[in-house]
This record gives structure tokens, C-alpha cells and sequence, in this order.
């Protein structure tokens, strides 16, 4: 008689183990192909296994997350480097234009963000018009303010601001630090410690993308998602 086979369960996670740092922190010292396949049962156990259980543990409240792959694309860059020296995971798909919550692991600890890190072209115009509207903007001012009360202050992201004040717009304009924008995104450091070994490290995790999501609703409203298509 033919038994019905289960799917296997993702344990729960457990924290992050110190060798995945030690792993990162090697990898930054010695980022080459030896290093990787000497150190690959590590990667598999200690890297990838433990994000892959977080990952699982947070998808029903979070919904689909996805993690990134260890190889640099070096097609257009001068560092030809093999492998990225962190580990990440984020709800969103893309990278420049992404919305969303965002992990990063590397030898120094843990970083944490929420909202838009590098919006696209297209996104930067709509935020524009949103921060000019008085409605949308004194929206916008409320979630700052409330997470700058929580001491998650909402900045521009990893492009550069620009100089003045966009044309189009007075320079005068009551808003102009924010139209110079090109992201708004919370991110949260902490520097590596015991706690991120435990399984209440999660929480960390759920706390920030949990404050942070009234700012990715408002981006998501008044941005939406870019029409430039994915790298």
C-alpha cells in the first residue's frame, strides 16, 4: 500500500552562527576561488542554511523574500572579485527601484533598512510630485516624524543628494531638502554581538521592517513600482 510522502520541515531558525561572520571576515581578507571551495561545506551550513530558515520563519508575515547570489557580476566593474563579502535578503526583486525591507550580514554586523535604498528614474519624478503635494507630503512628515520618535530617522538612501533643488521647483521650496532626494529609507546598524547568535535575533528583524512599513505603504501609494525593466 502506497504511503503519502511530506514535504520535509525547514527547522526554525536559531540565530546566526559566529562562523558566519568568520566566514565573511575571511572572505574579506582572502576573496578568491581557493578560499570559497576550501570554506564551501561552512557557506552551506553556517551561511546559507541559517538565512534560509530566517528567510522561512518570516515569509507568512512578510511574504515572499528572496536572498542574493554569492557571485559579483564583474562584467562592468574595475574590482574583479569573485564573491560579494555579505549576505543579504529583502522582499523586493530588483535592486535600483526596489520598495521594500532589507537584511544585510557582514563581518561587522548586521544592517537593517525599510522603504526605497536607490529609487529609478521614473520613481525619483513621482516622489517629486509627491513631496510638492501638500497632502501626500504632510503624510510623508508624519511617518518621519513617528519614526524619528522611535530613533529611525527616514534619510535619502545610497544615491548622492543632489546640489539644489531639481528644476522645475523653486529654490525656495518649503520642501526642497527632500526634493533633492533620489531614495527614503530607514537603515538600522548594529554592530556584531552575542545576541545575533540566538534565535531572538529574528526579532530585530521583525521590529524594524515592522516600524518601517507605513513608509514602504507610502512609497508604494504615491511611487509605485519602476517601468525600467529588472538587471
Amino acid at each position: 500500500m502506497a504511503t503519502e510522502e511530506t514535504a520535509p520541515v525547514t527547522p526554525p531558525f536559531g540565530g546566526f552562527p559566529p562562523e558566519l561572520f568568520t566566514f565573511l571576515e575571511g572572505l574579506e581578507k582572502d576573496n578568491s576561488k581557493t578560499y570559497w571551495e576550501a570554506h564551501r561545506t561552512v557557506y552551506e551550513t553556517s551561511v546559507k542554511d541559517p538565512v534560509h530558515r530566517l528567510m522561512a520563519d518570516l515569509e507568512d508575515e512578510f511574504g515572499p523574500l528572496r536572498t542574493f547570489r554569492p557571485n559579483r557580476d564583474v562584467r562592468f566593474s574595475k574590482d574583479k572579485s569573485p564573491y560579494k563579502t555579505w549576505v543579504g535578503v529583502t522582499t523586493s526583486d530588483r535592486a535600483v527601484g526596489g520598495i521594500g525591507a532589507f537584511l544585510r550580514l557582514d563581518a561587522e554586523g548586521m544592517r537593517l533598512a525599510g522603504g526605497a535604498m536607490a529609487l529609478a528614474p521614473d520613481q525619483i519624478k513621482r516622489f517629486r510630485s509627491a513631496v510638492d503635494d501638500e497632502k501626500s507630503a504632510a503624510e510623508f512628515e508624519k511617518i518621519r516624524a513617528t519614526l524619528g520618535e522611535r530613533e529611525l530617522p527616514v534619510g535619502p538612501g545610497m544615491p548622492p543628494v543632489l546640489k539644489r533643488v531639481p528644476s522645475g521647483y523653486p529654490p525656495d521650496h518649503p520642501r526642497g531638502e527632500l526634493l533633492r532626494w533620489k531614495g527614503a529609507v530607514v537603515v538600522k546598524e548594529y554592530a556584531l554581538a552575542d545576541w545575533m547568535h540566538r534565535p531572538d535575533a529574528i526579532e530585530a528583524v521583525r521590529t524594524i521592517w515592522t516600524a518601517t512599513a507605513p513608509l514602504k505603504r507610502w512609497i508604494d501609494h504615491y511611487v509605485g513600482e519602476s517601468a525600467t525593466p529588472r538587471r
